[in-house]
């Protein structure tokens, strides 16, 4: 199994959106997938048609230990799975920074997981802050996936999560953990600065800048209110057939 976290501690850039959509596309082709939500906000879970703090969250696993895979539910989606979220996790923060070891605490909870789990590939959808969960999955991700918003914003935002990853390898807390791409978001191919901002990252990081881009779309943003997938919700619009192309590219990725 592979974990990959998805991260930015921006908000609102479509970590989230891509976490539970990238997870479903990859699903629809037959991979076990697994989505892990570290967000106290719980958006995955929500997102995926639970209802968050009706099923016990990672949050003392993390505080006291234990067996991860009787956290994981089985959802809607053939081949897709949660581990779900809930506000208490915001509390954990708290608790685990005031620990020695918890920049690892996540990474040690994994590994029996990571290594019984039949699942090829485990998302963990970031909570956007640099906080103690967001490094701490990190630490524990083989891969990071950084979603960026076609905003000028968005490359201030993407120095700094770039320069927390430096830091999580240099720290010898995770020294193998990649980058593996970035994904252009919420794109408006009607304006100059989407394009602006795409080129740049292209020309700074070519070799990880996914070729697959997510357009502005209404019905991305409508489908989490239903509990659905987009390929549930709106199977042919434009979101849906960016988030397919995007499972694409990924699994060409990790051929």
């Amino acid at each position: 199994m592979k974990i990959i976290a998805i991260a930015n501690q921006k908000g609102g850039v479509g970590k989230t959106t891509t976490s539970v959509n990238l997870s479903a596309c990859l699903a629809e082709r037959g991979v076990k997938v697994a989505i892990l939500d570290l967000d106290p906000q719980a958006n995955s879970t929500s997102a995926l048609g639970f209802t968050p703090g009706e099923h016990p969250s990672i949050y003392q696993h993390l505080i006291g230990g234990g067996d991860l895979s009787e956290l994981v539910l089985p959802t809607k989606y053939a081949n897709l799975f949660l581990i779900p979220c809930d506000m208490d996790l915001a509390g954990c923060e708290i608790e685990m920074a005031r620990e020695d070891d918890h920049l690892v605490r996540l990474r040690n909870l994994l590994a029996p997981f990571k290594a019984a789990s039949p699942v090829e590939y485990l998302l963990i959808d970031c909570p956007p802050s640099l906080g103690v969960l967001m490094t701490s999955a990190l630490a524990a991700a083989d891969e990071l996936i950084v979603p960026l918003q076609c905003e000028y914003f968005g490359l201030e935002g993407l120095s700094k999560i770039v320069g927390v990853h430096q830091q999580i390898r240099e720290s010898g807390a995770n020294a193998e953990v990649v980058l593996e791409g970035i994904v252009m978001t919420m794109a408006d191919s009607r304006t100059n600065l989407s394009t602006m901002v795409i080129n740049d990252v292209r020309e700074y990081f070519p070799e990880v800048t996914y070729e697959t881009i997510i357009p502005r779309n209404i019905r991305l943003g409508e489908a989490p209110s239903y509990g659905q997938t987009i390929i549930d919700y709106a199977p042919t619009c434009s979101g849906a057939a960016a988030y397919r192309a995007l499972a694409d590219e990924f699994l060409r990725r990790h051929a």
